[in-house]
């Protein structure tokens, strides 16, 4: 690559060639079917994701935070849930995992994470836990698995439900499981710079709770499981014949991407030495650990600024996943008064580099250069 030769932080289109031409068609067969929403793309991608995390049920929906909205409203439908009871959840998630509970006219109960996984700390959840707590929603953050043996007593202890936000860790194990298929249910995001990425937007919830599955089938429909008969104040929200279309081609490739993410995070672990970045934790090979899928690869550093800029000036885009914490937003103007200081620490310090399946060697090499270079 040449010296002013910019490595971007997510090549989505160079990631969507190296799908042709197997992606146009896949588009081209749902333009010849003229068919385009509750069609045969839709149940066969629901069928081969299902098989796919180990679940028994897929149900596809418009994007990730329909699916978390959707398992929430299912259970106050259900009656398992009723307004105002409280669903424990991590504090450094991404707002939507938030949204998905107040949406629902449920509260949220944060808990600060582990600094070191960037997960929920499964040691400050129990004091957490009231007679109005209904749920664990665990989010696998970055693309590492967050399920632990501790999550399942809690559950079996305090008869709660185990709610996945699987939106970065489509592919991850915990044992022999994957992600997706650990809880009672799952929310997934195939937003395009997703480890698993659609044209636009998209989601599925999984579960193995037959009446669980059939309630949120209807929810996502106007409420109804018949044309104009409508058993539930329903959402519209399902994912379309093309977008379906395009998650099947890609979902076949799913475990290789995944590895040639884990070869880039292994690289960027055995190389990046430099005082000022604190990389992330993993136990054993990254190369070899399917407990992390590095949807991201995030370092910290208490010198972010100039390190992004840095990186910038030398040809490297950067993100930040997340600058600001959840109850930090204007739009939980209740929280702004609490003071969470892990996860405020981490929300100051994260910086995300460059991860994907078609970053070239020479690509990975440069950003750990550059990074090794850098000083204050």
């Amino acid at each position: 690559m040449s010296a002013n030769q910019t490595i971007s932080f997510l090549d989505l289109k160079a990631i969507n060639d190296s799908f042709e031409p197997e992606l146009s068609q896949s588009i081209k067969r749902v333009l010849d079917a003229g068919w385009y929403l509750l069609g045969t793309e839709t149940s066969a991608f629901e069928a081969e994701y299902a098989a796919y995390t180990g679940a028994k049920h897929c149900i596809g929906v418009a994007n990730g935070l329909d699916a978390l909205r959707l398992i929430l409203k299912a259970y106050l439908e259900m009656g398992f849930m009723q307004e105002g009871d409280e669903i424990i959840v991590p504090a450094n998630t991404y707002i939507a995992s938030l949204l998905a509970i107040t949406d629902n006219r449920l509260v949220p109960v944060l808990v600060e994470p582990d600094l070191l996984s960037y997960n929920i700390d499964t040691s400050r959840i129990e004091e957490k836990i009231t007679d109005r707590t209904k749920a664990i929603m665990m989010v696998h953050l970055y693309g590492q698995n967050a399920m632990n043996d501790q999550l399942q007593e809690f559950a079996d202890k305090y008869n709660l439900k185990l709610i996945e936000d699987n939106a970065q860790a489509i592919g991850a194990y915990s044992g022999t499981r994957r992600t997706g298929n650990l809880g009672d249910a799952a929310g997934h995001s195939f937003y395009p710079g997703k480890n698993l990425g659609a044209l636009g937007d998209g989601g599925a919830v999984t579960t193995n709770d037959d009446e669980l599955a059939s309630v949120i089938r209807a929810l996502a429909n106007y409420g109804s499981n018949k044309k104009y008969v409508n058993t539930y104040q329903g959402l519209n929200s399902r994912l379309d014949e093309i977008q379906a279309a395009v998650l099947r081609t890609k979902l076949v490739r799913m475990d290789e991407e995944n590895q040639k993410r884990r070869e880039v995070a292994a690289y960027y672990l055995e190389n990046i030495q430099n005082p000022e970045v604190i990389l992330p934790f993993i136990e054993g090979p990254a190369r070899t650990n399917d407990s992390h899928v590095w949807h991201l690869f995030v370092i910290r550093t208490s010198n972010r600024n100039a390190l992004q800029n840095y990186l910038s000036e030398n040809g490297i885009q950067t993100l930040i996943h997340y600058p600001i914490p959840p109850h930090k937003q204007e739009a939980y103007k209740d929280m702004n008064a609490m003071h969470l200081p892990i996860t405020e620490k981490i929300h100051e310090e994260v910086l995300s580099l460059p991860i994907s399946p078609v970053l070239t060697q020479k690509e990975v090499q440069k950003v750990v250069e550059i990074i090794n270079s850098f000083s204050v």
